[in-house]
């Protein structure tokens, strides 16, 4: 599941699909009150946390160990501007339950990459170091955004990280809901990385056909909000309920895909679906 524990973030990139928010300043408050609807939460789940940007949240370290500490594991999407020793506490809280961590690249923060990377390559290390040698080892990786200012580099900064050991991702920039008009050449670039987070594609579409959001996936905001998938929210549609409730209760197998693009490979990526059907056909 991915939660989105707060809407803050201390970046203000100019291609955030947030950045329209009228309110970037929540956070998942009731801390307690949420680790023990987690807590009832049948079976064994990676729980993603994103935001906003989920280092900045009050109780972040708490909620790792919560979690951690109810047997899931803990993924994390992050900008990747928390200092050393914040990253050390998460890493402390994990348990040896850290299972992904996506670290954003936004060039228009980073001029000098190469403490990025350096970065990037500790943190690597120390989440081997310290994972739990009965589960599947943590996994890095970093992520940038294609915007036209970005594309140019891209091939350059995916060389860098390759050098450095550190698996890198580019995912296309979305602005109202969708991926932007992205020419031709442009798109070939994109699927000369990988496309959206290297699945050869640059958009999904499965509409209508069988998907496990729902079930075995599902997204959870700041309010505790439970919906089926990302487009589900952003449409507002197929809400789950109110995950705070102790009668809240999730699909109990696939159902038909309601949307023309799938924006998140999250799911994607973890087999809940068919073989990916590039939007209008073609890549």
């Amino acid at each position: 599941m991915s939660w989105n524990v707060n809407t803050a973030c201390n970046y203000r990139c100019s291609y955030c699909s947030q950045r329209f928010k009228e309110d970037r300043g929540r956070w998942s408050r009731d801390t307690p009150r949420f680790l023990a609807a987690f807590g009832r939460l049948e079976g064994r789940w990676e729980i993603k946390l994103s935001g906003g940007e989920p280092f900045v949240h009050p109780t972040f370290a708490e909620l790792v160990a919560g979690l951690s500490g109810l047997g899931h594991r803990v993924s994390v999407v992050t900008n990747f501007s928390a200092s050393q020793a914040k990253l050390e506490e998460f890493i402390a809280a994990g348990g040896g339950r850290i299972g992904l961590v996506s670290c954003s690249l936004h060039l228009e923060y980073v001029p000098d990459l190469a403490p990025f990377v350096a970065k990037a390559r500790w943190l690597s290390d120390a989440l081997q170091v310290a994972a739990d040698p009965d589960l599947p080892a943590p996994e890095l990786c970093v992520t940038c955004v294609a915007t036209r200012a970005n594309l140019a580099r891209l091939p350059e900064i995916a060389a860098e990280f390759k050098a450095a050991g550190v698996r890198f991702k580019v995912q296309p920039e979305k602005q109202d809901r969708d991926v932007i008009g992205y020419s031709a050449q442009e798109r070939e670039q994109i699927l000369a990385l990988g496309g959206h987070n290297l699945t050869g594609v640059i958009e999904h579409s499965f509409l209508g056909q069988p998907c496990w959001s729902g079930s075995r996936y599902f997204i959870l905001d700041d309010l505790g909000q439970a919906y089926r998938c990302y487009p589900a929210r952003r449409y507002r549609l197929e809400h789950l309920g109110d995950f705070l409730d102790p009668e809240f209760a999730l699909n109990q197998g696939p159902e038909p895909c309601l949307y023309r693009y799938c924006n998140c490979t999250v799911p994607i990526a973890r087999n809940m679906m068919p073989e990916p059907v590039p939007v209008g056909g073609a890549t």
